[in-house]
């Protein structure tokens, strides 16, 4: 931390943090610590999942439970749109982000109990905390930087943004060793630990977030509020009411379930786009932009259909095909989850580096271009790894050496870094003034989308084999990326000047 004083986000002199508000401090250390017990928990879950631990129709079904992986990925992203409701009209952002805080180490000490039961009301109880966490905690550090410029904002968010990949490069080496190799409730409770000190640091320094985030933007009415209210349980209602009905048909299996949150993960984004766009409040001149913003979303949806499948159908190839010995001792399939945020920590200096170097020579690729980057590696990723499952096949082991998904983790990101910050720029610069929150919250949803597609997609790997499935989505990304490449053109012309 730098010595030099400032004042901080309250207005009082105080050291900083690098150089920014001091209260990016406690934000950096909650989200690094809130990331630890998210990524620590999802390293292990499909591994929990098809190791048999559970009683009930999961144990021995690979392929539903990557299904149940990238459903669930899917409802945590979604539920994030409700989250900044709450924080927006109800309860401000401060509030959300300590609430879904508590909640989210709930749902890991409730994971850590050895039962079914208590298995699902646990994930149930982190999607809800992240929803209100997540969203909250990143609108809490834009306003640290009110009225500040946005070369300075823009550092402060980068800052930010490593606490993420810290906290992700740790916990599978510290969650998945312990669940892999002691016992896999030990783990879900790591994880729940490594929350409980997210929320016990941002308590503590809350007093250096001056006023950010204490009370809601834009409150609701009683009336809004009674209708909210209304609708949440009418929906909620028919749910139960549905899920019930299929248990008293005897007709009940959690595919049902799975396909339903799929289908959701499919038909949100869709009804947002449709009502946006008829909504008479959208000039003439958004209305291209809003026809560029699809083209980057359904792009997006392909993209992270295929890299979210690191943490099932990649993390069972670790597993099963991959040689993890380093002498006499084999490390845990986990710790290739690791790998994507350690590479995020040593390239995104390059990559942001190399952005403002091309751009002084007028040479930086266009937002199209970079997208068809992204969607040329994402593929070439897939492509390599039908190539390793083809060796894994041929091999007299079985196995294929670590190598093989080193390299496709190192194309998926270098993808990453062509199309996440791009997107997350270019989200606010097509929208339109009075959208801006929904065109932000839509591109969040466009990884839900991708990982509810998973829900079913993934599903095609167990008749297919690795070598075909992994070929298949390999080809159909690398078109995707020469059709945006050939489309480039006719997307910049719909952005209507936005660079």
């Amino acid at each position: 931390m730098a010595s030099s004083l400032t004042k901080d986000s309250a207005g009082t002199p105080g050291k900083t943090f690098f150089g920014h508000p001091r209260g990016l401090a406690t934000l950096f250390m909650t989200e690094m610590w809130e990331r630890f017990s998210w990524y620590g928990m999802r390293a292990i879950l499909v591994l929990y999942l098809i190791a048999g631990v559970l009683d009930g129709p999961l144990a021995g079904r690979e392929a539903l439970a990557a299904a149940i992986y990238g459903v669930y990925n899917a409802v945590v992203y979604m539920v994030a749109m409700p989250g900044g409701w709450v924080a927006d009209r109800l309860w401000g952002a401060r509030k959300a982000v300590l609430v879904g805080g508590i909640i989210i180490a709930s749902g890991h000490y409730t994971l850590a109990i050895p039962s079914d039961v208590a298995f699902f009301i646990g994930l149930g109880l982190i999607a809800v905390g992240t929803g209100l966490l997540k969203p909250n905690i990143s609108a809490m550090v834009g306003g640290l930087y009110e009225d500040q410029s946005s070369a300075r904002r823009d550092a402060g968010f980068t800052i930010f943004y490593m606490s993420i990949n810290i906290g992700g490069m740790l916990a599978p080496l510290v969650v998945g060793y312990l669940g892999e190799n002691v016992d896999w409730h030990l783990g879900f409770a790591v994880a729940g630990v490594g929350m409980t000190l997210a929320v016990i640091q941002y308590v503590l320094g809350a007093r250096h977030l001056g006023d950010v985030g204490l009370r809601p933007g834009t409150p609701a009415t009683p009336e809004e509020k009674r209708s909210v209210l209304r609708k949440t349980g009418l929906w909620a209602g028919l749910a139960v009411a549905a899920l019930l009905a299929d248990i008293a048909l005897g007709t009940y299996d959690i595919e049902h379930i799975v396909n339903f949150l799929a289908v959701l993960g499919v038909v949100v984004p869709v009804l947002y786009f449709v009502s946006m766009y008829r909504n008479p409040q959208l000039s003439a001149a958004d209305r291209p932009r809003i026809q560029a913003f699809v083209w980057f979303f359904v792009t997006a949806v392909l993209f992270w259909m295929i890299y979210d499948q690191s943490g099932s159908l990649l993390t069972i190839f670790a597993d099963n095909d991959t040689d993890r010995m380093i002498g006499g001792w084999e490390f845990p399939a986990s710790w290739f989850q690791s790998v994507n945020p350690a590479m995020i920590i040593i390239l995104a200096p390059i990559f942001a580096s190399l952005w403002v170097w091309l751009a002084k020579r007028n040479s930086e690729p266009s937002a199209p271009v970079k997208f068809a980057l992204a969607m040329l590696l994402i593929g070439g990723s897939f492509g390599l790894m039908g190539l390793a499952g083809a060796a894994a096949a041929n091999s007299e082991t079985g196995k294929v050496t670590v190598f093989w998904l080193l390299g496709v983790y190192l194309l998926q990101t270098l993808g990453e870094l062509c199309l996440s910050p791009v997107g997350l720029s270019l989200s606010t610069k097509l929208a339109p003034k009075q959208f801006v929150g929904q065109i932000m919250g839509l591109w969040f949803l466009a990884t839900a989308t991708g990982n509810a597609l998973n829900g079913w997609a993934t599903r095609l790997n167990e008749p297919m084999g690795d070598a075909a499935y992994y070929t298949m989505w390999g080809v159909v990304a690398v078109a995707a990326g020469l059709a945006f490449l050939t489309a480039a053109k006719r997307i910049r012309a719909l952005m209507g000047g936005v660079k």
